[in-house]
């Protein structure tokens, strides 16, 4: 399936990160958005053209229409795309399925040119300007086409995919739900349940914040109005998922009202969620898919000046070290902070070396 000219329906992230990577693979493309703002944004970012279906050059029938709109307008927005014949084939980037593809159904929408999918990729910042080309790369997309779907239609979908640089993973819409509700919605709110408890934490708290705790609320940063539609649109699997969640941790908490009566038995409970936390932990795929390998971390102390990471990824590189991960971690209050290099187990022990001949502090 070729894709030589594609319609981008909504340009926020999602869409115009999808109409970046696809400029860069040559293809034409059309943006459309109901706020001529963003429209405007994505086209200073090269992401494409305006669309101009009723009035300006002709513009023809696209091979691809993607709508790139909250989940409870991807319905409506297919049914106006079909009936003006916008283009051959139509997709949705909604991070929800069933609902969108029940909807669709209902309002009479052609089943056979359209083809649900996701990409699981994202950020915490919205809108045109936090897109990126490269946002898709090696990650999942999922598609899920119904018993309806014309077989180009789901392969314009995967050529789309490809040319975007994801992992195709054909699901059904209702299994999709479930599993996002699992690895992404449901994670938000407890995200977003752990950072409502500092909006009132005092300054004391607050100065002792480290990197746990950002690690753990990162993504709570994310746009409200956004979360409330995807949310809304999940609302079963994600209330499912929660509700094991507090379970948990209402378990905890009597364990640990009965640890600070007194009653030391009450370590065992704790101690089983723990352990089940570690074990869901390691279940996580590694960067390249399959279980996550097991790393060494080297800790370097590194200046808060321009250059610096840049000097420490050329010492790497000097010694032949490929870096698999790095996060940084800042000192309160002081102009440096600890780069946590993640390196085959092999050969920490000589870049450390390298890195102390080097003049680095590898503490």
């Amino acid at each position: 399936m070729d894709l030589r000219t594609v319609l981008v329906v909504g340009t926020g992230l999602i869409g115009t990160s999808t109409a970046l990577a696809l400029r860069k693979r040559g293809v034409r493309v059309l943006l459309a958005d109901r706020d001529p703002g963003a429209v405007r944004l994505a086209r200073e970012l090269g992401a494409g053209e305006e669309w101009r279906p009723d009035g300006g050059e002709p513009v023809g029938r696209a091979d691809l229409a993607i709508i790139a709109v909250p989940p409870a307008h991807v319905a409506t927005e297919l049914l106006e795309l079909q009936r003006i014949d916008a283009a051959r084939f139509y997709t949705d980037v909604a991070s929800v399925k069933a609902e969108p593809i029940h909807r669709a159904a209902q309002l009479g929408c052609d089943l056979s040119s359209y083809v649900a999918s996701h990409p699981l990729a994202g950020r915490e910042k919205s809108g045109p300007g936090a897109a990126r080309a490269d946002l898709f790369l090696g990650r999942p997309w999922a598609l899920c086409p119904t018993e309806e779907a014309d077989p180009e239609a789901r392969a314009a979908v995967l050529r789309l995919i490809e040319l975007c640089g994801g992992n195709a993973v054909e699901v059904n819409a209702t299994d999709h739900d479930r599993a996002v509700a699992v690895v992404s919605h449901a994670p938000h709110v407890a995200a977003v349940a752990v950072a409502a408890r500092l909006a009132d934490a005092t300054d004391v708290a607050l100065g002792l914040a480290g990197q746990g705790v950002r690690d753990v609320t990162r993504i709570a940063g994310s746009d409200p109005g956004l979360w409330l539609g995807i949310l809304s649109g999940n609302a079963s699997p994600v209330a499912e998922v929660l509700e094991a969640v507090a379970g948990d941790l209402a378990d905890a908490a009597n364990a640990l009202r009965a640890l600070a009566e007194g009653d030391g038995t009450a370590t065992n409970e704790i101690v089983q969620l723990l352990k089940r936390g570690v074990a869901g932990h390691d279940r996580i795929p590694g960067k390249h898919g399959g279980p996550a390998p097991a790393y060494a971390v080297v800790q370097v102390v590194i200046g808060d000046r321009p250059g610096q990471l840049a000097r420490l990824f050329q010492a790497c590189d000097e010694v032949g070290v490929n870096v698999e991960d790095v996060r940084l971690e800042h000192a309160p209050g002081l102009p440096l902070g600890i780069a946590e290099l993640s390196v085959e187990p092999d050969a920490a022990v000589t870049l450390t070396r390298a890195l102390h001949e080097r003049g680095w502090q590898v503490p």
